[in-house]
């Protein structure tokens, strides 16, 4: 079958491989147990940055109208038998804001983090540093242990572990870093991880912490992971995220760079949904109404993305290709004698059309969320689905009403809107 293509190019190397009885400390640790979550993004995101030469964020840092949960939302993503959420912070405005206004934001955090344990959800708390900011950016934070603002970075890790401490270590964890940048096999990120756990470590001895592969937290990331350097750091777990294949889970996202994305729309799920002449016709549809690209730009984003598309339905991707991608997650853990459990899909989702976005039809991205979640079910692995609102969410930003048909690809409980 012909690969397919991914919008990250990732690079493999060979990581060094320990049995499993070298490692009992993995076997013997209890982290924090999930089964079924979501993302809450952007409760603690989209901010208001002020533009360059300004490092600094108007206050409120963060915009006043995005969808945020309420009290009653956690108690229905309970009812639906969700039992954690993952909360992904933006760090600019932690790091911008002077002593008294970052203790306001802690605070803040820290109440949503009560809200959601009242409300009987395990919380998993992600620092997600935002690559569309122009200051405090992934590169700038955690490039390398140099980076000009890693220090920095670190020591508001350190603040948010030692706070979540005082909470229930049953039903708390923190991910320090979303989609590390540097290369799978980076012995870069391996150290930086590591420095940056351990001081996490001390200032919280018993609180789960979640270590990743490097790459943008794919499957090969964590494939190049060596988890023996981080055993006498737990209780741990560790993640990975899945957006593959990039040409349905992405189509018609206007964050992304890459010519073929942005008139891309209606590919299917599974493949064998839709035909390659549908879609081009579509894609074509699309990119007539842009008047702002040139004639000639538009011909070669064409060419690209026909090529592409080609390659797709050639390769008939559908159930099978995630039980594929997943089954190397499940590899390594059983290389290293680290429970499924213990491997956490911490991302994973498609953008539907809707809502200005011209992207998959929401029966299509219905099945390949159904697909994905019974995937790593069937492996074992705890999810969380990106995103509780925005064009790839389960609820509507405006009215907060669950869509039934990602509740029932969740293969969750329609809780009463």
């Amino acid at each position: 079958m012909v690969k397919l293509l991914s919008r990250r190019q990732t690079l493999h190397g060979a990581a060094a491989l320990a049995s499993l009885a070298a490692l009992p400390a993995f076997a013997k640790s209890a982290p924090l147990s999930l089964r079924r979550g979501v993302n809450t993004w952007p409760w603690f995101a989209l901010t208001r940055e002020y533009p360059a030469p300004r490092t600094d964020y108007a206050w409120p840092p963060f915009e006043p109208d995005r969808p945020v949960p309420t009290r009653r939302d956690l108690a229905r993503l309970r009812q639906s038998g969700l039992d954690f959420i993952r909360i992904p912070v933006d760090p600019g405005p932690f790091l911008a804001a002077q002593h008294h206004d970052r203790i306001l934001l802690l605070e803040q955090l820290f109440a949503a983090v009560r809200e959601a344990l009242n409300a009987d959800l395990s919380v998993v708390v992600n620092i997600q540093a935002n690559s569309a900011t122009h200051y405090y950016t992934p590169t700038r934070m955690m490039a390398d242990m140099s980076a000009p603002l890693y220090s920095e970075y670190k020591d508001l890790a350190i603040a948010i572990a030692a706070r979540l401490a005082h909470f229930d270590l049953a039903r708390v964890a923190l991910e320090p870093v979303n989609e590390p940048p540097q290369a799978c096999n980076s012995a870069a990120w391996s150290k930086e991880q590591i420095d940056l756990l351990s001081g996490l470590r001390a200032a919280a001895p018993g609180l789960t912490l979640v270590a990743t592969g490097s790459c943008g937290s794919m499957i090969a990331g964590l494939v190049d992971l060596d988890p023996v350097p981080l055993s006498a750091l737990e209780p741990l777990l560790f993640t990975f995220h899945f957006y593959e294949p990039y040409l349905f889970t992405h189509q018609g996202a206007p964050w992304m760079t890459e010519p073929i994305y942005r008139a891309l729309n209606s590919v299917p799920w599974p493949a064998s949904a839709g035909s390659l002449q549908n879609t081009l016709a579509a894609v074509r549809a699309q990119m007539a109404k842009d008047v702002q690209t040139s004639t000639a730009a538009k011909h070669a984003a064409y060419l690209e993305t026909e090529k592409a598309l080609k390659i797709y339905f050639d390769a008939e991707p559908a159930r099978p290709f995630i039980d594929r991608y997943l089954a190397k997650a499940q590899a390594w853990g059983k290389r290293h004698g680290i429970a499924p459990a213990r491997i956490l899909l911490g991302e994973f989702g498609a953008l539907r059309s809707g809502g200005g976005y011209v992207a998959a039809a929401p029966a299509d991205q219905a099945r390949y969320i159904r697909d994905v979640r019974e995937s790593a079910e069937s492996f074992g692995f705890p999810w969380a689905l990106w995103d509780l609102f925005s064009g790839m969410g389960m609820m509507d930003d405006i009215t907060h009403a669950f869509d039934p048909a990602i509740i029932r690809a969740l293969g969750l409980t329609l809780p009463r809107n």
